[in-house]
């Protein structure tokens, strides 16, 4: 891979990395596919998202809680 690496104007650890990849994708080795990796990616960012708007729900819940409680008693 040090050898081949330079031929394609890449590092040789970036070689590395896509034949090991290359290799978990086609089932020889065993770790996360690409595909794998993808959804994973995209479950942690919608995930985040819905942290946030979990957040964004409680701070409404919060206010409103303060704006509609109980009147106050009269005089």
């Amino acid at each position: 891979m040090v050898a081949i690496a330079p031929k394609f104007g890449m590092a040789a650890e970036t070689l590395r990395n896509w034949v090991r990849q290359a290799e978990r994708d086609r089932g020889l080795k065993p770790g996360p596919t690409s595909e794998e990796l993808v959804r994973i990616k995209e479950l942690e960012r919608e995930n985040k998202e819905l942290r946030r708007a979990n957040e964004i729900l409680k701070a409404a819940s919060a206010f409103f809680a303060r704006e509609l409680g109980p009147p106050m008693p009269r005089r």
